[in-house]
């Protein structure tokens, strides 16, 4: 890490931003530290939605639209960054974001009602969908083409750990210090990935014209159209599950919350080292890793609905639900890249960001209104049915769509 933090230039211009021999690994690091910690904040409200929920005085279903509220802006969020901060320096943009994390984080510790709430989630939303929108075209001025695949892996680092912590470590310190407690945290993480970003990240003028007519010429591609309508039913399903897992463990198997602390740290674990094993499956085929990650969470929701009465079958179910959701994001990704026209990559980043966000909503939507209705035994049996679906239609259709492998798709793949 002290060799990355040598490696910065402070001021560029344009003309050494497009020749650039060495790579600005601290400014690359930087935006590890943005994707940190906007996914942390993502993630919170899964592990803290019994309290908080309590604490506003509303109910678990409800409350849980906060996680929906920031999957709609980020989708929209998402589409429109590039076109809405047009003309503007990149590093302003990126300090504008993570300006968002901070004020988003404080308002929800402050928050008294859910209006209140959903607005700082509405925030988190935009901060978050155009962060992921332009990040990895950010990377690219950054280092010179070789050290791109590194560059997105350091990137996707931020993640994993976010992954892997967010929400075991939100839920103990929450029952702690209180929740209002966890997102002061979050803020103080967005303190520092925003200082970090504004000591080392080089001048980045805006560049292009971004066209919306792009978009509706990728979404009109058979091929494309395929991998977004598998994420947001295959994503839908996971999310709806995901985002009432809490009150599933207190409900269902009844466990403490330092028991639940653990099935969550088992999640995001098994979460980091699915990205491998999704890696390894995807240099393959990415239609593959999708096809696994979506079928082993079927089988994982469908063991919680039938053995989730076993405090160690359903700790076991949830821990092995992470891993299985590792390989779906960079089979989604790549899967993506390489049926999309190469010189469209970055449009169709885009759309995917968008589909991620639609299927999180979905996911949040549904999964209020099942759990409320029919208890969390309802939303786990959506969870199972929509990932086995989305899994069968990718296997089904998904041979008529042939994967391009090929150096430039791999590298915005990585």
């Amino acid at each position: 890490m002290s060799d990355a933090l040598s490696a910065t230039s402070f001021e560029l211009d344009d003309t050494q931003d497009e020749t650039r021999e060495k790579p600005a690994w601290a400014a690359v690091v930087s935006l590890t530290f943005g994707v940190f910690g906007l996914v942390t904040a993502e993630f919170l409200p899964a592990s803290l939605l019994t309290p908080m929920a309590a604490d506003v005085g509303v109910s678990v279903g409800a409350a849980g639209q906060a996680v929906t509220a920031t999957a709609v802006v980020g989708a929209i969020a998402g589409l429109a960054a590039a076109i809405v901060t047009r003309g503007i320096d990149r590093r302003v943009v990126i300090w504008a974001l993570t300006g968002l994390l901070i004020l988003s984080s404080v308002i929800a510790a402050i928050a008294t009602n859910l209006p209140t709430l959903l607005f700082a989630r509405v925030l988190l939303g935009i901060g978050l969908g155009a962060f992921w929108s332009m990040v990895a075209a950010t990377a690219m001025r950054l280092v010179p083409p070789s050290a791109l695949p590194k560059a997105m892996s350091l990137i996707f680092t931020g993640v994993s750990v976010a992954t892997v912590s967010a929400a075991p470590i939100g839920a103990y310190i929450g029952n702690l210090m209180g929740w209002r407690f966890v997102f002061w945290l979050s803020a103080l993480v967005g303190v520092v990935a925003l200082v970090i970003q504004m000591a080392v990240l080089p001048r980045l003028p805006a560049r292009g014209s971004p066209d919306i007519r792009t978009l509706f010429r990728l979404l009109g591609q058979p091929s494309i159209a395929l991998v977004l309508a598998g994420i947001v039913v295959v994503i839908s399903g996971h999310f709806a599950g995901f985002t009432y897992v809490r009150p599933f463990l207190e409900q269902i198997p009844k466990l403490s919350v330092e028991a639940i602390s653990l099935a969550l740290l088992a999640y995001g674990v098994g979460g980091f080292f699915g990205n491998f094993l999704g890696g390894a499956i995807t240099a393959r085929s990415a239609k593959a890793s999708v096809i696994f990650g979506a079928f082993a969470i079927g089988l994982m929701g469908a063991s919680l609905l039938f053995v989730g009465a076993s405090p160690i079958a359903s700790a076991i179910a949830v821990g092995l639900w992470g891993f299985a959701f590792g390989a779906l994001p960079v089979g989604f990704q790549t899967w993506l890249v390489r049926v999309a026209p190469e010189d469209e990559a970055e449009s169709a980043g885009g759309l995917l960001v968008a589909a991620f966000q639609v299927a999180i909503a979905s996911g949040a939507v549904f999964g209020g209104l099942l759990v409320d209705g029919f208890g969390t035994l309802g939303v786990m049996a959506y969870a199972t049915i929509a990932t086995l679906v989305g899994g069968l239609g990718v296997l089904l259709l998904g041979a008529k769509s042939p994967e391009r492998v090929g150096a430039k798709a791999a590298a915005h793949a990585l």
